[in-house]
This record gives structure tokens, sequence and C-alpha cells, in this order.
């Protein structure tokens, strides 16, 4: 692909969007993880050709962004999150060729892209580490070292620091001698950013790619980028039945979460912001994943990013109430600094799939939410079609995270049911490669639950996904209206869109398995008579029927989108 095919590419985007500063305001966010997408190969991986020929799937479900977890150069201990060169792509997913494809294809479809950027670690094996060891200016600091401590003449790590890997977070270098921190795994040890050379080196890499036309990036684990300078032991957190090098058995008040941090991403920000001045282009989208408190998450936006909430994942959960959803809804849009975009994240690479979550009949529930409420929604690939986990023996466990657990506790640490490859249709390897043996093996559902059938189904996850997608996209309710989370009953929640000279949308959901009949009319303050827009997989409610909002019938686990008729005959003429 030459530069000015490319450049064309870019210029379209730019033509259709116009420059802006603020571009992500109601964006869909779809998640792609390059190893479990699509093989184009045969060789059982996921590659970036392979992304490449799915892109129309990601228009066609109405998503305007992909990420991509990482694609850099990395031994793949941790499966892409090693990097030992930040500036190429990894052999297995293809080329920098083959990424100029991918991209120029991403903004001739309207789409665009965004990278995984993971700061706080390298590769074992990246140059810098090898040339730190021997002490090499400026390397020699670019990693955390300190000296071992020594117990009755017996040398132990500096502190009580673990890895969220399980173990301590402190690994005796004989050739240094002294200890370097890795917070994950041994094999990514953490670097400094108390050394100014590091945060140039890092800038360059961004740098390199915003040269090669990504719109932002997703910024891993960035709460693990400074520590406490005294090196203080965190507190025991004393969770029983913990063992006591598990992660848990910590309060890491010194690890982690420390205030550097926020000067760090406004540094980036403030880079980022440079660069499109300088080339007259869309302002850059930084995401920062921390999983942390509300307040330490919020700070992220003062700083220039826009914090990743997870609270459909923690502390939300298939035990959560109506009343634990409004309250925890309120207190993020309440804490929401103003002026700012927020975001709904449904799932990741990290975590159980949201059908296994919160169960296959519930995993539309939070797809609606993060639809209907204002701001980004974050899909991971198989959202869309109700994927669900994949149950692993230990025999078969290749995550590092449940490899290091243990044969008895692998089930809580591995990731790999969430990141098996993606099911898109009923032939070999469910469509993912022509290859009959994966990286992870194919859920054995694939024959039943693959996006082929589901396109082809009057009802499934796939339809509603567009239906709301497009809802999003298209309704200026959606994109402009105000929004109030309305408790109905114990167990029925509703979420209201309002806006000025249009009638109102709603969001109905039952939190039990129980049927309710609820008057949505008096409570929600919406009109007697609305259609079904939308409603969940096996709510056994069609989409088109009127109902009596006054006394509405909503079937255990049910999920509802109420619109009316003008509005749905008006989102219609978009399929």
């Amino acid at each position: 692909m030459s530069k000015l095919t490319l450049l064309f590419a870019v210029l379209a985007v730019t033509y259709v969007h116009g420059i802006s500063d603020n571009w992500w305001r109601d964006v869909i966010l779809y998640q792609v993880y390059p190893r479990s997408f699509k093989d184009s190969d045969g060789d059982g991986i996921g590659d970036l050709i392979g992304i490449t020929t799915k892109l129309e799937h990601i228009k066609d479900i109405g998503a305007d962004v992909v990420w991509l977890s990482p694609i850099y150069i990395s031994p793949q201990a941790d499966f892409g999150y090693d990097v030992t060169n930040f500036t190429d792509v990894n052999p297995e997913y293809g080329t920098l060729a083959d990424f100029t494809k991918f991209i120029t294809k991403a903004k001739y479809l309207g789409l665009r892209v965004i990278l995984d950027f993971v700061p706080n670690h390298s590769s074992l094996q990246h140059p810098w580490f090898k040339q730190s060891v021997k002490k090499v200016k400026p390397y020699d600091s670019f990693y955390i070292w300190r000296d071992a401590k020594i117990v009755n003449g017996v040398r132990e790590p500096p502190n009580n620091w673990l890895s969220a890997f399980t173990g301590s977070a402190w690994e005796w270098n004989e050739e240094r001698g002294q200890y370097f921190l890795h917070q994950f795994l041994v094999d990514q040890p953490d670097l400094n950013y108390r050394n100014p050379f590091l945060n140039l080196a890092m800038k360059d890499a961004l740098k390199f790619w915003l040269d090669r036309g990504v719109d932002g990036f997703r910024i891993d684990a960035i709460n693990f980028a400074f520590e406490d300078k005294l090196f203080r032991d965190d507190p025991n957190s004393n969770i029983s039945g913990i063992p006591k090098d598990d992660y848990d058995s910590l309060i890491h008040t010194y690890s982690r979460d420390q205030n550097e941090t926020y000067g760090l991403i406004a540094n980036w920000r403030k880079f980022m912001d440079n660069y499109s001045k300088k080339y007259k282009i869309d302002s850059k989208l930084l995401l920062s994943e921390a999983y942390t408190t509300l307040s330490l998450t919020i700070k992220y936006y003062d700083a220039g990013a826009n914090a990743f909430n997870f609270m459909f994942i923690t502390p939300l959960n298939k035990t959560s109430s109506a009343s634990d959803f409004k309250r925890t809804i309120d207190e993020w849009l309440n804490n929401l600094p103003k002026h700012n975009v927020s975001n709904w994240v449904v799932g990741n690479h990290d975590q159980p799939r949201v059908a296994s979550r919160y169960g296959v009949r519930r995993a539309d529930m939070i797809t609606m939410l993060a639809m209907i409420l204002p701001g980004i929604a974050v899909v991971y690939n198989g959202d869309e079609i109700g994927m669900t986990n994949r149950n692993f023996t230990w025999e078969e466990t290749v995550d590092i995270a449940g490899c290091n657990a243990g044969p008895e506790r692998y089930h809580i640490k591995s990731r790999d049911p969430e990141r098996i490859p993606f099911q898109w249709d009923n032939t070999t390897s469910a469509g993912f490669s022509t290859n009959k043996t994966t990286w992870l093996p194919v859920h054995e559902n694939y024959i039943t639950v693959n996006l082929a059938a589901q396109k082809e189904a009057k009802i499934s996850h796939y339809q509603v996904f567009k239906a709301l997608s497009t809802l999003k996209k298209k309704h200026p309710v959606l994109r402009n209206g105000t929004e109030e989370v309305i408790l109905i009953s114990e167990h029925v929640l509703g979420v209201v869109r309002r806006l000025e000279g249009s009638s109102p949308v709603s969001l109905l959901i039952n939190f039990s398995e129980r049927d309710a009949v609820i008057d949505a009319e008096t409570n929600l303050n919406i009109p007697r008579e609305l259609i079904v827009y939308v409603s969940s997989v096996d709510s056994n409610i069609d989409a088109g029927t009127q109902v009596d909002t006054s006394a509405m019938k909503l079937p255990g686990y049910a999920s509802v989108m109420l619109a009316s008729q003008s509005q749905v005959s008006e989102l219609l003429y978009y399929f």
C-alpha cells in the first residue's frame, strides 16, 4: 500500500468527520484481541491481514473505533504485553506493511483506530533492559533497581510487594547484583518514569504510531507507572483464605496509584495535543486503564485521559440489585467532571465475558445500558453475538496468570476462557482458522453460537446489537438528551433519555427471574402508548409491539427499549 493511498484514506476521514476536539463523545469502541479475531494464514493464530478482511463486520455492527490489543514485537510471555520493540509488529501478526493496509482500509470504511500502549513495563528481552543490567547510561536507571535486604545473613527482596501474577514483585539479577521490580511477570520489568530519558523514548514510540495514522491509545495498567519513593511495605489486606503470596493478600498503598501518575498522563496529553495542532488534525483519544477507586479514577479526567469505567465488571455483578445499579451509575455521573465524556465498559480480554458474568439471558442488559447512557460504549469482540467463556482444564491452560496460580486456583486467575477465537460460523474452528488446532481451543458451542447463524436469525444478540448501535448513532435524543436513572420497584430499573421537542427513549430492566407488572408511565413520566424498539434475547417480547406503559408486564430478566412509533419507523429506515 503506497503512502499516497494512505494519505488519501486519512484525508477522506478528515473530510467526513471534520477536525474535532471531541470526536469520541458518543462513539462505540470495539476491542479486537488480534490473536483470536481472524487467522489468515492457517497457523491457528489471528493476524493483521485476518483483521483487515473482517473490518466490514465491525463497520456493519455500528462501531466507530477499533481498538487493537498489543501487536508489538514480543516473546508472548504475556501474549503481547511483554514488549521487546514498541515500534514494530510481531511477526506472528504480520508486518508494518500489513498494518498500513489495515489502517488504510479502516479509514476508508470510516473507522478510527487506537492502539494499546503498554507503558508500565517492557520485556526482559528488550535491548533497554539488557543495557540496564550492564549499567549503560541512560539505560542504567530505565528500570526500578534496588539493593537486597540482608536478614540474618540471608538475601531478601527490598520489601513485601507482590506481583499481580503471584509471588514477590522482585527478582534478583546476578550480573547487576540488585533486584529489579516486576509488578506483573518476571519477564516484564517495570520501567522507571523518574528517568526523563525514558519518557522521551516512550514519546518517540507514541509519535511513531501517530505518524502512521492512529487516532489515540488505550494506556495499559497506568496506575502501576510509579511507586513510593521510600519503597515502604504494603499493608496486609487480612482477607481470609488467600495465600500469602497472592496479590490480593496486600493493600497496594505504596506499589501503585501514586500521584505522579497523573502528571505523566498530563505530559502525554500535552504531547499529543501539540502533535494535533502541528498537523491540524483531530485530537487524539487517550483511554486510561486503572482498576482503582472512583476518586482516583476520576482524577485521570483532570489529567487529560478518558478513564475506563469498569462498574459493570466491578463492583457490579450478577448478584447486584436494581438499586445497586442505580446508586453506582448515579455516583459515576455525579462525579464526572463537567464537559467530559463518560464511558461504559461491557467487557474486555482480562475479564469473564459479559454473557458469563451476568448469564446469557442478561447479557443484552449490560449492552443496552452502555448504549443508552451518554458517552462511549466499549465492547469486546464477541460481545455482539453473546459469546461465553469456555471452561479450561489445568492441562489446557496457557495464560501465565493461571499457570502461576497452580492447579487448585488456575480457574480463578486464568484469562484464557474469555480469549478464545471469535465464532464466525459453524465451519472448521468456527471460521476463525482453516487449522483444526488453534492457539486456544474454540468453544464447543460455536456450532449454534456464531455470527453467520445470528445474521440469519430473526432474534439474536447480533440483531439486538445492531438495533442498539443504530439508536445510539442516529437518534438525537441519545446524542443530546438528558438522562435519568429511576428505581421503579425493588427489581425494576428504568433509564430515560429526554430531549425537548422529541418523545423520550426509555430502557426498562427486570433484575428478577420473576415477571413484574409496572407503571412505567407514572414512574418514568413517559407516554402511555409506546413501541418496543428492541428487547433482550429470550425476553419473549417482539420488537414493534405496542405496549401500555401504565400496566406493562416485564418478563423475568427481560430488558426492553421503548420509543414512539415515529421514532421506531425512522430508525428502521437505517436497517
